[in-house]
This record gives C-alpha cells, sequence and structure tokens, in this order.
C-alpha cells in the first residue's frame, strides 16, 4: 500500500529482555537504549517521498489508537479463530453474537484494510 517500511525500535522492541540486555551495546543496536518508538522509512524520488511517509504515518497513527475491548471487533475474531484452532470454539458465545462479530468469509484475515492489526489497549 504505501511501500514504505516501518520498524518498532527502542527498549522494549525485542520480545526476550536478557537478548535485548546483551545486544544494547552493540553496533546496530544502539537505538535500544532510546525509549520505545516507530521509525517509518521509504526509498522513493524526492516529489513522492513525503505523501509516502505521511499516509504510512497516518495509517499507524489510526491503528495505534485504543479502541475499546468490546467494540474491537478484530480482537473477538482472532480470539474465535484462535478458539478454532485449538479445539475449544463454542457457536454462540455470548462475547461473540452474530451482530457483533465483523462480517469475514471463510479464508479472510482479521486485519483491517490496510493488512495490519490493532494496537493493544492496555496490558
Amino acid at each position: 500500500m504505501t511501500e514504505c517500511r516501518v520498524y518498532i525500535r527502542g527498549k522494549g522492541s525485542v520480545k526476550d529482555s536478557v537478548k535485548e540486555e546483551k545486544l544494547k551495546d552493540k553496533p546496530g543496536y544502539e537505538h535500544l537504549n532510546e525509549p520505545l518508538h516507530v521509525l517509518v522509512e521509504a526509498e522513493f524520488p524526492e516529489d513522492m517521498v513525503n505523501s509516502r511517509l505521511e499516509y504510512a504515518v497516518a495509517i499507524l497513527e489510526n491503528l495505534l489508537k485504543p479502541v475499546d475491548e468490546s467494540l474491537d471487533s478484530y480482537k473477538k475474531q482472532q480470539l474465535r479463530e484462535l478458539a478454532l484452532l485449538n479445539g475449544t470454539l463454542r457457536e454462540e458465545s455470548p462475547s461473540m453474537s452474530p451482530s457483533m462479530s465483523p462480517s469475514m468469509s471463510p479464508g479472510m484475515s482479521p486485519f483491517n484494510s490496510t493488512g495490519m492489526k490493532r494496537a493493544k489497549t492496555g496490558r
């Protein structure tokens, strides 16, 4: 869509905190000493690069807005798919009524139209 590269950088960007500690003073990992942030890069002709970066940032800002979990249809669909994979899916669970589930045909992804997941609202 935007053809930009998006990196999650900074402290906490490596899942394994032990590995992060070992890497943070090595060349190329200096960002691990910075606060958690997103880096967006693009390689386009000068007349295109700003518009592509701005579009990518707009998409990311929208995805990073917290969503009330009761309204997060993407999360609900992901949990439904996980239950299906685990063999624990209960048809017509009260938390997943058909009126609240996103209309998705088989094989569709729980990602939004930009192909990216929504941010979590809390820990």
